[in-house]
């Protein structure tokens, strides 16, 4: 499996930007499709956004359509979230997670890193 390590997280004001940064391990790190979720506290981890393995297709919840971007560089083998106008609902600790299947079907994802706390204050 792939190990996943994130990174990028922190305390932020409303409408401030962040960008997570998700290094895996492995040299078959293009024929993973990647993905970023979050669990907010007291609720369930989420899908945010996924991408496909060489980068060409890419999926987002409703919830950060327009504001967030996941992009991905296979030559370093890192994911990358760019998050723009955070809102406090963005507040939760974000996982970087990875699977062999489509981007498209999150229940696909199994291997997942260790999460980054993100805080957005109003």
């Amino acid at each position: 499996q792939v190990q996943l390590v994130e990174s990028g997280g922190g305390l932020v004001q409303a409408g401030a930007t962040l960008r997570l940064s998700c290094a895996a391990s492995g040299r078959t790190f293009s024929t993973y499709a990647m993905g970023w979720f979050r669990q907010a506290p007291g609720k369930e981890r989420e899908f945010v956004a996924t991408i496909s393995g060489s980068g060409r297709r890419t999926r987002y919840a409703d919830s950060v359509k327009g504001r967030f971007t996941i992009s991905r560089d296979n030559a370093k083998n890192t994911v990358y979230l760019q998050m723009n106008s955070l809102k406090p609902e963005d507040t939760a600790v974000y996982y970087c997670a990875a699977t062999r299947g489509s981007y498209y079907f999150i229940q696909n994802f199994d291997s997942w890193g260790q999460g980054t706390q993100v805080t957005v204050s109003s």
